[in-house]
């Protein structure tokens, strides 16, 4: 973790600590990764919902690992747990919810 992912940097916070929206890019990025490789040709997976609680504050320097596992498959609709962890435990942890797409449909649909 560096200067760059603290809540002073990216304007949530005015603190020198490891920022909530860095910890939630990190779980998306870790669920985009468990299922890369895994959907159909031409689709993609977008994020849908999260639900996310940050339990303690990193500071800068500190390792930190997200960790994913995929709960359910409803037709299109992936629930995954996420939780981030460094070397003295959990930090955060909660529910990522991405729904499969055909790529091109929606970026024709983006506003």
């Amino acid at each position: 973790m560096t200067a760059a992912d603290t809540a002073e940097a990216l304007h949530s916070g005015t603190v020198p600590v490891l920022a909530t929206p860095r910890l939630i890019a990190l779980c998306e990025e870790a669920t985009c990764i468990a299922v890369s490789g895994e959907l159909p040709e031409g689709c993609t997976s977008v994020g849908k919902r999260v639900q996310f609680d940050h339990l303690v504050p990193v500071g800068v320097g500190s390792d930190v690992r997200a960790e994913v596992t995929l709960d359910r498959i409803e037709g299109r609709r992936l629930t995954f747990s996420v939780s981030v962890s460094d070397g003295s435990g959990l930090v955060a942890a909660g529910k990522v919810s991405r729904v499969i797409v055909d790529r091109a449909a929606f970026l024709r649909n983006a506003r």
